[in-house]
């Protein structure tokens, strides 16, 4: 699981905490120094391993997204590169969020439907993935979520893939998943005009950034 500063926390912590719980799970907290990781949170967290000491050819790569974390991982060589060759070797290569623009910056999505946060959904087509709007996507061996919370959806559905849906049933028992939101308010398709354009504006700079990154030139999701 790469770990990078400015990440999300909850892209993390929903998969981390779900796959904790397969007996047979051997979780690598991975990032470029041994320092503890700052979050988009007031968490930090400590890696248990550096790309040089990170197992060559992991059963998952898992890339968690962020907003301005995630924009500078994406230029960064070193990250990218981990990236890339850790998933030429992987047996399944998976995100959270804007996570799955860290996979399409190594060239990990080219020919595969993937998901991410809606804000960043179209930008997928310039890493000449397949965008699909929805709260998590399977394809082949690429497994992507949409945005934060579609995390623990996410990590359910590679649970049930991997070791069965009886134990991924009995996983999301364990933590009571059971959303009841006290707002529809969670896609752009639901949200009212107020909060999706106070939203919009929130996330703008990161937009822009990313559109640039990508050369884009329509307008925001």
């Amino acid at each position: 699981m790469l770990m990078y500063p400015g990440m999300t926390l909850l892209d993390l912590v929903g998969p981390l905490q779900l796959w904790s719980g397969l007996s047979e799970a051997q979780i690598e907290l991975v990032s470029s120094q041994r320092e503890p990781v700052a979050t988009d949170a007031v968490a930090r967290i400590p890696p248990t391993h550096t790309y040089e000491t990170a197992t060559s050819a992991p059963d998952i790569l898992f890339v968690p997204g962020g907003t301005g974390g995630t924009l500078a991982a994406m230029r960064d060589a070193a990250t990218v590169e981990f990236v890339r060759e850790r998933g030429s070797r992987a047996g399944w290569i998976t995100s959270v969020c804007t996570g799955a623009l860290v996979l399409g910056a190594a060239g990990l999505l080219d020919g595969y439907e993937a998901t991410t946060h809606w804000a960043a959904l179209d930008s997928l087509e310039m890493f000449r993935a397949k965008p699909v709007r929805a709260r998590w996507v399977i394809d082949r061996n690429r497994a992507t979520g949409g945005g934060v919370t579609a995390g623990i959806d996410f990590g359910l559905a590679v649970m049930a893939t991997l070791a069965g849906e009886p134990v991924a049933r009995a996983a999301q028992l364990m933590i009571e998943y059971a959303p009841e939101p006290p707002f529809d308010s969670g896609t752009p398709d639901v949200a009212d005009a107020a909060t999706l354009n106070a939203v919009r504006g929130r996330i703008g700079q990161f937009t822009d950034a990313l559109a640039t990154i990508t050369g884009q030139t329509r307008g925001r999701a």
